[in-house]
Parts: structure tokens; C-alpha cells; sequence
């Protein structure tokens, strides 16, 4: 473990990943520091830091993204380390290599193994390389339509086309028919260079997303701490994980630890990660090695007792790995996001009004928001992490769905109806013919379509006593009072002032003070001008992109008339969604970037016409880690 008189770590995130590692260092008595956008400025990492520092910026380029800011604030701080958490810089090569050049640790790989690992062309040559087999496909871009057409001819539909550059489910297209082969070639072919980016794999349909958390040191131990079942998925990203994963064969289990060391081993992988693969019976088959610290490793923490977190400190240190205990009983985490099951699961904004945590034996809680806070649409929509542990599998569902009617949140929608019918449901239980009968495309394929989403939110209301909020009320509100908590920054590092409350007011000793007012929950629209350009038409009518990303979807066309409010495009990059809308009514004109291109902010996307209001479109923001 890293010496407190020695270390100290920066946290280069947010949320609850970034106070779930601070946790660990108050743990062992480590200094942290915290960076923080405007936005996070008053959030539970950066409160219980040690230090904190002004990223100075709102959005995620000019603050979590941005390397050299980062890397100032580290050495203005005397951080020793950097643990990068998951998403954002957690994978990127160049600023692994950054940090170490910059002789600061890396609590992570190095560089050279992410590159390794880093996009799914490499991952696959990897792959080969190390004996590993992943789903039948092609090691290198395809160059046209015609490779594409012969792969289907070989292996039939369907097939998967992924992009080298995505990550997350991004850039990703399933062809199941003969029509779908035509909708994508006449979107891609006419430009043989844009289906360079992309490679092609058998889609196995029913398959089972596992994965091992592995770790290794730099003295050559390696080990698989625990299985992961990841099944439970919308657009390619995690609602519900367990460990260890249901209802796997002998044969399985030995086939994953097999290839997990021998990949860990190829690319000389020195810390925490998780291996990924889809299972079909006895059949496994290589998806990517995911080179951080994941979401969902809460729930191998409380079947071993192990603190990963700590255990990546351990191999920072240089010290040899922790023996991993026996498994004890069965452990489920649950995503709960600010999302909105009665429109689609639209990821929605608001301010927390009221927060009532479940209790009791076997509940645990990662969280970055407290009541009172306000979820932006800037960052990403996960508001907490629900983790349940009971002696069995059966135990630990009926702890899960008995924690979610405790639970109480008041000021935006949630997703926990929907998490609790799937916990209900005999092909999740495992009580059906098939047993355990879940598959990534189960959730979207075979029981969203299928579920009246209306019915199933009521249904859940009424059984629980709740009344599930829609929206945030606009009101005002007063605080007052004698004395009154003031933040501040001084040199870019937050610090906190105590002043009597009538300072704020002009008054004496005390007085009221205005909150401002927030923003309809799920609303899709701000005043012209709002959001410092992000999203904004110009006078010329084309619409910029707002960040750097790639495009999801076009869900309008040329000649199209839209209303106010309605969706224009959505992008993607560090698997956050950025939903794109119209403020104004107008006509699509011209359509001016392809779906699945990767462009730099500031990109004109579309032209639309005049109208008599101003032009303006604004976003929303999604994060499915």
C-alpha cells in the first residue's frame, strides 16, 4: 500500500467513481486531490478530498478531457499518483505515457498495453496473438462492400459492423436481413473510405456478455478475481451486472480463466482489468479487454471482500497482489440513472427535492449526489449505483427489488420500475426451461417491445405507496439564516469561507437569500442564446456540432419540416449521448455529415431554414459506462 506521509493522489474524474476512490485513500490514510468542473463544484468527491482545483470550464472537453489541465493541476499539487477512474481519460494511451513521462505514477496499465488493447482492430490482432479466438470477423478494416457481401456469404446473416474507433456500443450496425445490407450500403458505400473504419463480425444473437476482473502485477502473479454476467443491456450498455455469472459450465469457467491470463500475459498488463467475452453454451468467444477500473466492480468486491481500488494501489506500489479469498454469495448491482421510462428512457435533468436511501443487511450505495443537488444534462445521467449482496442468487433478487421500494427520489425520473420487473422476470430468475435465458439483445428485443411501459410504471407506484415524479417544479426557494457556507477559489484551488448571511443580501446579520430557479425536468429547450453557443444554428442556418463525437443518428431528412423541440441528431464520445433538438420550426435543407462519422466540434452537421423565431438548438446528455 502507498505510504500516507509519501503519496498523493489526483483523481482525474467525477461522481461517484471519483468519491468511491477517495473512500479507499481516506481508508489508508492517503491525501487526494480533487478537480472539478463549475458544475461539480459542491459535489461529494470534491468535498471529501483532501484539496480540490477549479477545472475552470463546463463542459467535458475544456475540463475531465482536457490532459494538460490535468496534468498542471497535478503538479501545482504535488500529486504523486493519477488514478483516472473509468471513462474519460481512463483509456487513452497518450496520456498514460503523458503522466509517467511527467514522472508521476499511472495507476493503471502503461501506454503501450492500451494501445494493445485499445481499439477493436488491435484488441482482435491481440487476440490471435495470444491464442485467444474472438467471434469469427476480420482482423483488419474492410475495403468495401464487395468483402462485406462475401463475409455474408460465407457465415450468413447476421452480421455486426463495428467501428475500429467506437468503444461503448458506439459506431455499431447489426444486419439481420438482406434489407438492412441495403439501408447500410446506401448510407456507406458510395464513399469506400468511410467503410475503412469499419471491421465485420459474426453477430452471435443469443450470446451472454461475461467477463473476468482480473489483475496482475508487475512481478508476473495474475488472477481472475471474480466471473461478471453483463447480459441485461440497452444500446450495447449495462443496466444490471452480477457475480459471479449464473450458471456456467466447468469447461467455461476454465476457458475464460485460460484466455484472460494469456491475454493479461501477451501484453505484459500490469494492474486491474476486465476481459470481455459473449457465451453461447460452451461456446466463448474474445469481445475486448477493457484496460481500467469498470462500473461493475463493486459487485466482485463484495463476493471476495477485496477493495480493488485498494488492490490497484498495491500494484502501483510495486507490490505483489493480495491472495484472492473464496467466493462468498452473490452480488447484483443496479444502475440507477436519471432517465425517464415513460419517454423512451430519454436521460432527463432536475433538481433532487428529496432522497430517501434503502437500508438494511446487504445494501450498499455508490453515489456522487446528495438531496438538494441538481442533475445537469452536461455530464453523464447515473445518479447512483445500487449494489445488493445476500447469500444466493435467489436471496440477493429479492433483496434488490425489496431496496427498491424502499427507495424514495423526488424531482426526476428514474429507470427503478423497469429494473424491477426485469429482476422479476422468470427468463432473469432462471425459472424457466432454459434456466438463466438472458442475452445482450433479450431487453430490447424481446421485452421492451412487449411492455407497456405506462402500465408497468403505475403498477410499480401503486404497489410501493410512491408517487414517481415527472418533473421539477419551477419555484423559488429562500434560505436563511446567520451564518452562511460560501466556496470559493483562490489560484484555481477551492476553499471554503463561512460569512454571516446578510453579506450575500446587502443586509446585516441576516436575510434571505434567492435560489435561481431550475430547469423543467426533461425539458428540451432554453432561451436563444443559451448554453454559450453549445448546439446553436448560425445566421447562415447550418447546424455546428457541439463537441467532438460520433454521430449516432440523423432521425430527420432533406425536405423534412420540424417542430420546435424536436430531435435533430444524435452524437456520442466517451459513452455520454448527446441528444441534439430544435428550438425552432424549420426545414431540413441539407444533411451535411454521414451517421457513424467521427467529427471534431464544430462541424456543420445540417442546414435548416428560416423561420421567424431565432435558430437555436440545444442538447441533452447521456453516460452508459
Amino acid at each position: 500500500m502507498l505510504a500516507p506521509d509519501a503519496s498523493k493522489i489526483l483523481i482525474a474524474n467525477r461522481g461517484e467513481i471519483a468519491a468511491r476512490i477517495i473512500r479507499t485513500c481516506l481508508d489508508h490514510n492517503i491525501p487526494t486531490v480533487a478537480v472539478y468542473a463549475d458544475q461539480d463544484r459542491e459535489s461529494p468527491a470534491v468535498e471529501l478530498a483532501t484539496e480540490a482545483y477549479a477545472l475552470e470550464g463546463t463542459t467535458i472537453q475544456d475540463t475531465y478531457l482536457d490532459a494538460d489541465k490535468i496534468l498542471d493541476i497535478a503538479r501545482a499539487a504535488g500529486a504523486t499518483h493519477i488514478h483516472p477512474g473509468y471513462g474519460f481519460l481512463s483509456e487513452i494511451d497518450t496520456f498514460a505515457d503523458q503522466i509517467t513521462e511527467a514522472g508521476i505514477t499511472w495507476i493503471g496499465p502503461s501506454g503501450d498495453t492500451i494501445r494493445q488493447l485499445g481499439d477493436k482492430i488491435s484488441a482482435r490482432r491481440t487476440a490471435t496473438k495470444a491464442g485467444v479466438s474472438p467471434v469469427p470477423g476480420t482482423n483488419d478494416p474492410v475495403s468495401g462492400m464487395a468483402e462485406i457481401n462475401a463475409f455474408i456469404d460465407e457465415h450468413q446473416l447476421p452480421i455486426v459492423l463495428k467501428r475500429a474507433d467506437g468503444g461503448g456500443g458506439r459506431g455499431i450496425y447489426i444486419l439481420r436481413t438482406d434489407a438492412d445490407v441495403t439501408a447500410f450500403e446506401a448510407r456507406h458505400a458510395a464513399n469506400d473510405a468511410d467503410l475503412e473504419g469499419f471491421f465485420i463480425e459474426k453477430f452471435v444473437e443469443n450470446g451472454r456478455h461475461v467477463e473476468t476482473q482480473c489483475m496482475r502485477d508487475s512481478h508476473g502473479n495474475f488472477a481472475v478475481v471474480t466471473t461478471r454476467d453483463c447480459s441485461v443491456q440497452r444500446r450495447n450498455q449495462k443496466l444490471i451486472e452480477e457475480a459471479p455469472a449464473p450458471g456456467l459450465s466447468d469447461a467455461v469457467m476454465a476457458r475464460l480463466e485460460e484466455w484472460s491470463r494469456s491475454l493479461f500475459d501477451t501484453t505484459d498488463y500490469v494492474g486491474l482489468g476486465t476481459c470481455e467475452f459473449l457465451v453461447e453454451g460452451d461456446n466463448v468467444y474474445f469481445l475486448e479487454v477493457n484496460p481500467r477500473l469498470q462500473v461493475e466492480h463493486t459487485v466482485s468486491e463484495e463476493i471476495t471482500g477485496l477493495d480493488m481500488v485498494a488492490e490497484q494501489l498495491r500494484i502501483a506500489n510495486g507490490e505483489e497482489l493480495t491472495t484472492v479469498p473464496e467466493l462468498r454469495g452473490h452480488s447484483v448491482e443496479l444502475r440507477i440513472t436519471s432517465e425517464d421510462p415513460l419517454d423512451g428512457l430519454t436521460p432527463t435533468s432536475g433538481t433532487i427535492r428529496s432522497l430517501t436511501w434503502p437500508l438494511g443487511h446487504g445494501v450498499r450505495i455508490e453515489t456522487g449526489v446528495r438531496e438538494g443537488d441538481t442533475v445537469t444534462a452536461d455530464f453523464d445521467s447515473m445518479i447512483l449505483k445500487l449494489i445488493i449482496t445476500a447469500s444466493d442468487r435467489k436471496t440477493a433478487l429479492a433483496r434488490c427489488r425489496r431496496a427498491l421500494s424502499e427507495f424514495r427520489i423526488d424531482g426526476i425520473a428514474t429507470p427503478v420500475p423497469l429494473l424491477d420487473a426485469v429482476l422479476g422476470h422468470p427468463d432473469f430468475t432462471g425459472e424457466t426451461e432454459r434456466g438463466f435465458a438472458v442475452g445482450t439483445t433479450w431487453l430490447e428485443k424481446k421485452y421492451l417491445p412487449n411492455t407497456d411501459m405506462a402500465e408497468l410504471v403505475a403498477n410499480f407506484a401503486t404497489s410501493n405507496g410512491v408517487t414517481l415524479t415527472n418533473s421539477s417544479p419551477e419555484t423559488t426557494e429562500t434560505e436563511g439564516g446567520e451564518l452562511k457556507d460560501l466556496v470559493i477559489e483562490l489560484d484555481g484551488k477551492r476553499r471554503h469561507l463561512r460569512l454571516p448571511a446578510g453579506v450575500f443580501t446587502g443586509g446585516g446579520g441576516s436575510g434571505a437569500v434567492q435560489k435561481p430557479q431550475q430547469p423543467r425536468r426533461g425539458s428540451r429547450k432554453r432561451a436563444a442564446g443559451a448554453g454559450s453557443g453549445d448546439g446553436q444554428i448560425g445566421a447562415d442556418g447550418v447546424l455546428a456540432s457541439p463537441m467532438q463525437g460520433i454521430v449516432v443518428s440523423i432521425p430527420v431528412t432533406p425536405g423534412q419540416e420540424v417542430a420546435e423541440g424536436d430531435l435533430l441528431v444524435v452524437m456520442e464520445a466517451m459513452k455520454m449521448e448527446k441528444y441534439v433538438h430544435a428550438s425552432r420550426a424549420g426545414v431540413i435543407e441539407e444533411i451535411l455529415v454521414d451517421v457513424a462519422a467521427n467529427i471534431p466540434a464544430g462541424t456543420p452537421m445540417l442546414k435548416v431554414g428560416e423561420s421567424e423565431n431565432a435558430a437555436v438548438a440545444t442538447t441533452e446528455t447521456q453516460e452508459e459506462a
